[in-house]
């Protein structure tokens, strides 16, 4: 299982109907195969997730933030991670908004 405790993470790629972007900063902490994070930036003030670590490294949270508009918007992803060939982690990412729209994105570790 990978270690995502105490690694931060930022976007570099996102959907169009995603809010997150190269300006949102993710702050990971892991307890057990329990994974959680907050994350601020660009559009979102405050966000946090939460959810599990699998044996193969891929991550099942849900997410909630408040956005610039003040608006609190959420839903579910699940993360398949690459290790990049300099040992930081890329994550590839599949999510939904609770209202039901979709997208991907992908964020790397910063080192």
């Amino acid at each position: 299982m990978l270690n995502y405790d105490g690694k931060v993470f930022v976007s570099v790629q996102n959907s169009s109907n995603g809010e997150v972007s190269s300006q949102t900063t993710f702050h990971y902490k892991q307890d057990g195969n329990i994974v959680t994070a907050s994350y601020a930036g660009g559009e979102i003030l405050k966000g946090t997730l939460i959810g599990i670590a699998n044996e193969d490294g891929s991550l099942n949270f849900r997410y909630n933030h408040v956005n610039t508009s003040d608006e609190i918007r959420g839903g579910a992803c699940i993360s398949q991670p690459e290790v990049l060939s300099d040992g930081r982690i890329r994550l590839y990412e599949k999510w939904r908004w609770a209202e039901g729209s979709s997208g991907e994105s992908v964020i790397e570790e910063v080192k």
